[in-house]
């Protein structure tokens, strides 16, 4: 499948009933913060909380009628497997999620509110594969993978492509990367829409995968050490090709700075963000003399927050 600049247009149009326009914020301290002047793509306002939204349901429409009514599975730690089941339910058939079983509760909550039917694995991406096999043989349900589908890469592309319609000659625009929905359909977007946009990703230190991955010019292995609940996974065999075009590099950040960047967002713009959300901010603030008075755009994949969990982590 070939995504270009109109097949991105394409999906924007499929999936505009079902998704929000997100606002683009701009804030003083987080400019002062970083020397640049800085947009705020707020996905965290998108429907289920998260940008997943967005390819979840490019993906789910872009089925025919017998693969569709067969139902959809797919294996998440918590945004996609909300999106997912968000889209079963408008299109009229069932869902089947795979999870981590220690996926934030409040994803969970989403998922079932849907009415996703969820399966629990253990925490690596082995088990979820397994779970996700057995699944979809017992249902014979349509897979739908997070980020390994060119059709959610598409959708994913949307975020972008309304931040260069609303935010002209942006010099960087920075995301978060676990398994590269997100980053290779921003870098496509660049692409097209706003091909002097240099893009950057921000990633977890301790599941710096993707940052291997550029350096080594093939997939490596993925480490599950971070805060970034929504980021600790490997890139596809989709994805990877793409990011390793278009993508000028990857920024590694610690917990301890994606968490100062989360309470830097949460009590200077007043929005709440979730800790995967904060990573592209915290490679812009660790790095920010190489910035200094870029305009930067920044996409916050979601708000779906434990709150008693990163509040315990936020007072240790």
């Amino acid at each position: 499948m070939k995504i270009d600049r109109h097949s991105i247009e394409q999906a924007h149009e499929r999936i505009k009933p079902y998704i929000h326009r997100t606002p683009v914020f701009t804030s003083k301290s987080i400019n002062e913060a970083t020397g640049c002047q800085v947009y705020l793509k707020c996905e965290n306002f998108q429907k289920v909380g998260a940008f997943k939204a967005r390819g979840a349901m490019n993906a789910a429409l872009s089925l025919d009628e017998e693969d569709l009514a067969k139902g959809l599975a797919t294996h998440s730690s918590g945004n996609h497997a909300q999106a997912l089941a968000r889209a079963a339910k408008i299109l009229g058939t069932k869902s089947f999620i795979v999870m981590p079983r220690t996926a934030p509760e409040i994803k969970k909550r989403g998922v079932r509110g849907y009415g996703g039917e969820i399966f629990e694995c253990e925490p690596n991406l082995a088990s979820r594969e397994a779970t996700l096999a057995e699944v979809i043989k017992k249902t014979g349900a349509t897979e739908i993978h997070p980020f390994n589908n060119y059709d959610v890469i598409e959708g994913q592309a949307t975020a972008a492509k309304e931040l260069f319609a609303d935010v002209r000659e942006l010099d960087v625009i920075m995301v978060p990367v676990g398994g590269g929905g997100m980053l290779s359909g921003t870098a496509l977007a660049a692409k097209y829409f706003s091909p002097n946009t240099k893009v950057i990703a921000g990633e977890p230190a301790g599941s710096d995968d993707a940052y291997r991955s550029l350096k080594s010019g093939k997939i490596e292995e993925a480490q599950s050490q971070s805060i970034a609940d929504g980021l600790l996974t490997r890139l596809g065999d989709k994805t990877f090709p793409i990011i390793h075009e278009q993508v000028s590099e990857v920024i590694t950040v610690t917990d301890e700075e994606i968490l100062a960047a989360m309470r830097l967002v949460w009590e200077r713009v007043k929005i709440v963000i979730e800790t995967s959300s904060a990573v592209p901010l915290a490679a812009l603030i660790k790095e920010k003399e190489r910035f200094k008075d870029q305009r930067v755009g920044i996409i916050f994949s979601g708000g779906n927050v434990d709150l008693e969990k990163v509040l315990k982590l936020m007072t240790q």
